[in-house]
């Protein structure tokens, strides 16, 4: 079966400290899970520079539902939070059509950078997330809020990073403008450490808003 990836590893200290650091995603793997074919080299590409904000950031609402045509991701949110072990829980992993934001931190459309996570697969098969790692800049991430808004993101990059290399100030810092981090696993499978390699982000920001 396919593998899950761990758990979300945010320690609680970086959440005071203002900044996110993003260690591995998501659950333990069934024994017998396979490698996800990885038809993309895990290389990062060079820095970007933020993108200005086309847009005013929007206030605070809770993100209802996220839609990304392009790889036919329709799915509600739940809120995720530091647990007991000092680290972000994962969203649950018995619903593959399901993402987590960091509900701490800013909401999608606010100013700052907001944070959404998605397995790329389960024990029972693909995931949400599982062709994150296919989109292009200028894709369409459309995120409905609990105001009735929905906030239209613009992709500005997906890159792939080494867990064991991961730039958390550059996916975590804060922003002048309204930004959003899509995350899942990528790269190879290990195995052994029963853990993908990488994470697979997709940088965005904010492009357009409708109300309702």
């Amino acid at each position: 079966m396919p593998p899950l990836c761990r758990a979300l590893m945010w320690p609680a200290a970086a959440v005071v400290a203002g900044s996110l650091f993003f260690w591995n995603v998501f659950g333990a793997p069934a024994d017998d899970a396979k490698p996800q074919s990885n038809p993309s080299a895990a290389v990062s590409a060079a820095p970007r520079e933020t993108a200005p904000a086309v847009v005013s950031p929007l206030p605070r609402s809770v993100p209802t539902r996220l839609r990304i045509p392009g790889i036919a991701v329709n799915a509600p949110f739940t809120p995720l939070d530091i647990g007991a072990s000092g680290h972000l829980n994962p969203p649950p992993a018995d619903n593959a059509n399901m993402v987590g934001w960091y509900r701490h931190g800013a909401t999608p459309g606010e100013r700052g950078t907001a944070i959404v996570a998605g397995h790329v697969d389960t024990k029972t098969g693909p995931a949400v997330f599982l062709y994150l790692r296919t989109m292009k800049r200028g894709s369409a991430v459309d995120i409905t809020r609990q105001d009735g808004s929905v906030a239209t993101f613009k992709v500005d990059s997906v890159e792939t990073f080494s867990k064991t290399d991961f730039p958390n100030d550059r996916v975590y810092a804060d922003t002048p403008g309204p930004e959003l981090r899509l995350i899942t696993c990528g790269g190879t499978y290990d195995r052994a450490a029963q853990d993908y390699e990488d994470n697979v982000v997709v940088f965005a920001h904010l492009h357009s808003v409708k109300h309702s």
